[in-house]
């Protein structure tokens, strides 16, 4: 699974933390999303996805 995020786009709403806390988190200094783990067990792929969809700036983007 490959993940990115377009930090360009990112409104900093948290629904991706908020979906996928062991793959996302936000920086201190503005809440942009970062990714803390760039290669997800395959266990959190649905939440992976889920938090993607959930992205109201459609900034992260999931390739199988």
């Amino acid at each position: 699974m490959k993940i990115t995020i377009d930090q360009d786009k990112c409104i900093a709403s948290g629904q991706c933390v908020a979906a996928a806390s062991d793959v996302f988190d936000q920086r201190d200094e503005d809440g942009i999303a970062v990714l803390v783990n760039d290669d997800p067990p395959p266990s959190e792929a649905d939440d992976v996805k889920h938090a993607a969809a959930m992205c109201p700036a459609l900034a992260i983007h999931v390739q199988d």
